[in-house]
């Protein structure tokens, strides 16, 4: 950060003079803060770390196609992005379509009249994604990540401007997320403690098996099986779900909840969380743009898909776009939201089980708040989990991001969710109600009818299908990167990967597709090279077989000569 923000940091102290434990100000207090970046995590021998590595590494390293093949992608997302930067860096020329004028799909974000950025969504960067975080190493762009104190910050809903802490101490995994729990005494109680751990020794002894088989029940229904306190459920699960999938977990796959425990419990910085230093397109797109146009592939927006053309043994013959042109390469990638994939599967596509079964899943709705006020509201530079019944996580942006930092008005940027009920309602409501939710957070502050901080202006961004809705039950509907197809494959965060629907399960889908396809490729090359050889060997099999025949017949009748 600059100027004074380098050498200032943010502190939490309670306003109430009576006496309290040193554990309870850790834990519980109103936040008076300035704000501190942290040094970046030491990823290196991390496991899955090191896993996206090697993937990364494979892609690069190894054998260069004969002749480039040109790979058209529809959808600039993360996910379409990744595919693109690892065809090329494994020496192919991707073809990149956007329909719209910006980079990013859901991370996406334009600037209003003013030059104020405005985004699709507040976005998170945990040290749990290795390979966005390999990404930004291979970009060289690791100074844009802003990351900041190793802790979670919970709004106190009965306690009007009051937070908890999870502070997580510089300990290894997962002994620093045991003394975080265990030293809050706010949210839960020692028995709610202890009743949760209990219900979660099957997950720690199953692994990942275990996780994976809880897609069909609940995040409430697996509490309730596994006679977890419904407190628990009300104090933390409620705002993770909402954090990690914009679903309330009345609703929500216990896998997501259990997959995101998993990675936090056994990487020592996996729950430690960064911000971008500005808007996604400019920070992150464009050096994955540049990254791989200047190895041979190109990116065109305003290039929206209208229809998937067909050869007639139903392989890909070009992607239609909506100005008549037809653009065509040797292979094709979809990397667009699975609402718009099934709306342009062909009809002959239609009835494989593979693409059949993408009707079972849908994007969920999601709202982000932009709100710039009067002055500069006592926050902390950090993610805050609201515990709202409308909005889920928040965040000040002129205190948490170098690019719209701001020493004298706050901008806050809200996740509105579930959004279902509100997607559909006039920008002016939506602020309505934002604004008496902030009342309560900030009580000495804001005012629902601004008679303390006032509105400068507001910006309201919805997106109708977001990341897929991870429903349980509804893993067995993702499909592979790999399709039946033999010149088309997927990519997006819907598709099988086990970082889900985040930022990086797209990054990891788009690797994931590229894989595919240079396996794929090595695969025929193979095939290809080894009738080859086998061909000269046949030859000179059959002039020898030949030979030995003459010789048969000479020897029985030597006139035939």
């Amino acid at each position: 950060m600059q100027g004074s923000i380098a050498t200032s940091r943010f502190r939490c102290s309670l306003q109430n003079q009576s006496a309290v434990s040193r554990k309870q100000q850790r834990s519980r207090s109103t936040l008076k803060v300035v704000a501190k970046d942290f040094p970046k995590p030491d990823f290196s021998d991390v496991g899955t770390y090191i896993e996206a590595a090697v993937l990364s590494s494979k892609l690069k390293q190894g054998a260069r196609p004969f002749k480039p093949l040109k790979i058209v992608i529809a959808g600039a997302g993360l996910a379409g992005l990744s595919t693109a930067k690892y065809l090329s860096d494994a020496g192919h020329h991707p073809i990149l379509l956007e329909g719209r004028d910006v980079l990013g799909g859901k991370v996406a974000a334009w600037k209003d009249a003013d030059g104020d950025w405005y985004e699709t969504g507040l976005h998170i960067f945990f040290g749990a994604y290795p390979n966005m975080m390999n990404l930004f190493r291979e970009l060289n762009i690791e100074d844009r990540l802003q990351w900041k104190e190793h802790a979670m910050i919970f709004a106190m809903p009965n306690s009007p401007g009051e937070f908890s802490r999870f502070d997580f101490p510089a300990i290894p995994a997962p002994w620093n997320g045991f003394v975080a729990i265990l030293r809050n005494n706010q949210m839960l109680t020692w028995p709610e403690k202890i009743q949760f751990a209990i219900g979660l020794i099957p997950a720690i002894l199953g692994g990942q098996k275990y996780v994976e088989e809880q897609d069909n029940i609940t995040v409430s229904q697996w509490m309730k099986k596994q006679g977890v306190p419904d407190r628990v459920n009300e104090e933390v699960f409620i705002a993770m779900a909402k954090a990690l999938a914009f679903v309330n977990p009345e609703n929500l796959s216990m896998t997501i909840v259990l997959t995101a425990l998993n990675r936090f419990l056994q990487e020592t910085h996996g729950s430690k969380m960064a911000f971008l230093d500005g808007a996604p397109p400019d920070r992150l797109c464009d050096p994955m743009v540049q990254h791989f146009t200047s190895r041979g592939g190109e990116v065109r927006l305003n290039s929206r898909l209208k229809e998937i053309e067909l050869n007639a043994d139903n392989s890909v013959s070009g992607y239609r776009l909506t100005n008549g042109e037809l653009v065509q390469g040797d292979l094709y990638v979809s990397a667009m939201p699975v609402d718009i994939v099934k709306l342009v599967v062909p009809e002959q596509w239609s009835q494989i089980p593979y693409f059949k079964k993408l009707g079972g899943l849908e994007g969920v709705p999601v709202i982000n708040i932009h709100i710039w006020f009067d002055r500069k509201l006592t926050t902390v530079d950090h993610l805050l989990f609201s515990r709202s019944d409308l909005l889920s996580v928040y965040a000040d942006m002129s205190t948490t991001c170098k690019e719209y930092y701001d020493t004298e008005r706050s901008m806050l940027e809200l996740i509105f969710a579930p959004a279902k009920d509100w997607i559909g309602k006039p920008d002016d409501q939506i602020i309505a109600a934002t604004m008496l939710e902030l009342e309560r957070l900030f009580p000495n502050e804001i005012r629902a009818d601004e008679s303390m901080a006032k509105i400068r202006k507001y910006k309201v961004v919805k997106t109708a299908r977001s990341v897929y809705q991870a429903l349980a039950g509804c893993e067995d509907f993702r499909p592979s990167q790999k399709s039946p197809i033999p010149n088309f494959y997927l990519s997006g965060d819907y598709t099988k990967q086990k970082y889900l629907a985040s930022m990086e399960g797209a990054i990891y889908s788009g690797k994931l597709a590229a894989e595919k396809i240079t396996d794929d490729l090595a695969s025929k090359a193979a095939l290809t090279s080894s009738r080859s050889s086998m061909q000269p060997a046949m030859i000179a099999a059959g002039v020898a077989a030949a030979a030995s025949l003459t010789d048969v017949v000479s020897s029985v009748n030597p006139t035939v000569l």
